[in-house]
């Protein structure tokens, strides 16, 4: 036991106290730097789940929107409709107050709903597109399928569509 003592003794009597400073110096850096490299990577996970959350809210915000326009359609189609009919109508129904009322109503509503991205489908003599029309009858004729008729208009949301139209096709 004395002589594991005084080996150690003399190994300590030969230790240079400046290599003790470096290797304390040295295991102080590298755990400096491993302690930066774990809030790098830290940070670097906290803005990407800050990223990937704010994305989700907009994708929630965007289809509560959309459902809320989808919701709107049927008003649209009633406005469309008393459009159609006071189309038909005579001058003197044209000119009554409701007319123009409904009318209005019906503009404003398009027109409001069209600046915040509501885009409607409803060109007659387009190409057939299945991702936006609903093809519920077909006439004969020559060359492409085109729209011939619009029987409902659809609607598509900043890109998406909402209700694709009501279509017949032609060709």
């Amino acid at each position: 036991m004395t002589e594991e003592v005084n080996k150690l003794s003399s190994d300590a009597e030969n230790i240079d106290p400046s290599e003790a400073v470096l290797d304390e110096r040295s295991d102080a850096e590298r755990e400096r730097d491993d302690f930066r490299d774990a809030l790098q990577r830290l940070q670097a996970d906290f803005e990407n789940y800050r990223k990937r959350v704010a994305r989700t809210t907009d994708e929630v915000v965007a289809r509560s929107v959309a459902e809320v326009v989808a919701k709107l359609l049927p008003v649209l189609d009633a406005l469309d409709l008393a459009q159609a009919h006071f189309g038909a109508a005579s001058t003197d129904e044209l000119d009554t107050v409701e007319s123009k009322a409904l009318v209005q109503a019906r503009s404003l509503l398009l027109d409001t709903l069209a600046k915040e991205g509501l885009t409607r489908i409803d060109e007659v003599g387009a190409l057939f597109d299945p991702t936006i029309h609903d093809a519920v009858a077909h006439v004969d004729g020559d060359g492409e399928q085109v729209v011939d008729d619009v029987m409902r208009a659809g609607y598509q949301w900043k890109g998406a569509i909402v209700r694709p139209a009501m279509v017949r096709v032609k060709g």
